[in-house]
């Protein structure tokens, strides 16, 4: 009943509510990035892996300058400080960058608890994933994996950990996610930047 009907209304009503809320910073934000970046666009738009690894557009604040690799994550590049502008750096620490996957939950893409969008060339991972049965539920804004070391994880970790939050949903698993990701955001707990191998 949750994981089918609930979680999803949950997301709509939240999200549309956060959207309110925060369009102040939102507006704040764009203002802000434009002054950095005045040749882009204020939200990066780049196709993720869905349900079922099915692509849809993912939206976020733009942290990189225009001439960043396209359709690379920030893990495979080998100097991001030479693409991340001084502006992106505090949005992606802060994690404020990831507001506007709002619309994303809005629309019914993502949902704010599940296995973190990935891009669709992570093939290793969206396979893993596919096996664990992770798969087969909405990515979300945070989720198990993101709280559990988030990019310090290898793929396999991050395979098994979503696939054991997608085989144990409930209001309560979703709660204690969300508990858990406000200090880890505060903290910038896990977020790593530049190519890795692991």
């Amino acid at each position: 009943m949750y994981k089918k009907y609930i979680k999803n209304i949950l997301d709509f009503i939240f999200s549309l509510i956060f959207l309110i809320i925060l369009s102040p910073l939102i507006l704040i934000v764009g203002i802000i990035s434009k002054i950095y970046e005045p040749k882009a666009t204020i939200l990066f738009k780049q196709k993720r892996a869905g349900v079922d690894n099915k692509a849809f557009t993912c939206y976020k604040f733009r942290s990189m300058k225009i001439t960043a690799p396209k359709n690379a994550s920030t893990y495979e590049i080998e100097n991001p400080d030479e693409f991340i502008t001084p502006w992106g750096k505090f949005l992606r620490k802060t994690s404020i960058d990831e507001i506007p996957q709002l619309f994303n939950i809005l629309k019914g893409d993502m949902s704010f608890i599940g296995p973190r969008p990935v891009i669709l060339k992570e093939k290793e991972l969206l396979d893993l994933r596919y096996e664990n049965g992770a798969a087969s539920v909405k990515p979300g804004i945070t989720g198990l994996s993101q709280i559990s070391g988030r990019d310090n994880l290898p793929p396999a970790i991050k395979a098994k950990t979503d696939g054991i939050y997608a085989n144990d949903i409930s209001f309560v698993n979703d709660l204690k996610i969300l508990l858990k990701t406000i200090p880890k955001v505060l903290k910038a707990e896990g977020v790593s930047e530049g190519k890795k191998e692991f």
